[in-house]
């Protein structure tokens, strides 16, 4: 028997479906093939991206990074590294502005892009995160020391430490008269190793004072004025030392504390209004006046000293 020829017209018909065919799966190969390229790309210019940064930040380079990763986040506004890193480019810069104003716009920078990139799980569980935070929250000043508190306690349930994050939280907690946490906070930044710095000593002084356990702060500020080289903090220490003086009646080495801060800083307005008020105790009104008249020379708007000379 003889098979029957297939006309022209059906070999045409299914000519045309084989091309057809091998164009869409060369289509589906040409998209596939595209966007695995497009993805590829993405990362290796992501990755780049980011290894750039990150190079730049273990150089000091913050303002760059800064710079780079605002730009980033105006393409993507909530790319979770761009938000942290540009977060704590901005708490690095805050840190170095000598304008208070100025620092508090980067401050609260930070506090945007970290808020933000905490909203994602994976950086909801890095510790330096809330850290950084929560420094930012207390460098805004008291009115943010319980957001400060938050962070800062999440920081160290998430396992993080750093030399100052107890120190921070002992500032914290004495900015909202907590000074039990305070203390408990300065104590854990007190390193067995270490010698406690002039700021930490008076700040533990201080902390003590609120819980009126006098005989303890008395030993820190005492600490504190033999190892500040600094005249200011000393002063501020020899001011809480004798303001305890005072309050023990102890009126004589109360005067010996403000007496040794004029010898050495004779511009201290406090440290002439306080002898004014221990001699005015003591009955002599002309030293008293004479205290009263220098710490208004010093500054001119210092009230308790002009009600006292009745300006």
């Amino acid at each position: 028997m003889f098979s029957r020829s297939r006309s022209s017209y059906a070999v045409n018909i299914l000519r045309k479906r084989a091309i057809k065919l091998v164009v869409f799966l060369a289509a589906i190969v040409f998209a596939g093939v595209s966007i695995f390229l497009f993805v590829r790309h993405n990362r290796i210019e992501k990755a780049s991206s980011r290894s750039h940064l990150l190079s730049l930040w273990n150089n000091g380079q913050y303002e760059q990074v800064f710079q780079e990763a605002k730009s980033g986040l105006q393409k993507k506004p909530l790319d979770t590294f761009m938000l942290i890193i540009y977060g704590f480019s901005a708490f690095q810069l805050a840190e170095a502005q000598p304008v208070p104003q100025d620092a508090q716009v980067l401050y609260d920078e930070s506090i945007a892009a970290l808020r933000k990139a905490m909203l994602y799980d994976g950086a909801n569980k890095d510790g330096r995160i809330p850290y950084v935070l929560g420094k930012a929250y207390f460098r805004s000043g008291p009115s943010f020391a319980d957001s400060a508190i938050i962070y800062l306690e999440k920081a160290k349930k998430l396992g993080y430490s750093a030399p100052d994050l107890n120190e921070f939280l002992g500032l914290a907690y004495a900015s909202v008269k907590d000074y039990r946490n305070s203390v408990a906070a300065f104590t854990q930044a007190l390193q067995p190793d270490q010698e406690p710095s002039d700021l930490l000593l008076l700040a533990i002084a201080k902390s003590y004072l609120g819980l009126e356990e006098n005989d303890t702060a008395r030993a820190y500020l005492y600490q504190c004025i033999e190892k500040t080289k600094d005249v200011e903090l000393r002063a501020q220490a020899r001011i809480f030392l004798a303001k305890l003086f005072v309050s023990e009646g102890k009126n004589q080495e109360a005067m010996e504390q403000y007496l040794a801060i004029v010898a050495e800083n004779d511009q201290n307005a406090e440290a002439h209004y306080q002898l004014g008020e221990l001699y005015a105790n003591a009955g002599d009104s002309i030293k008293a006046r004479s205290e009263w008249r220098k710490t208004l020379k010093i500054d001119p708007n210092h009230g308790p000293a002009r009600t006292r000379l009745s300006i």
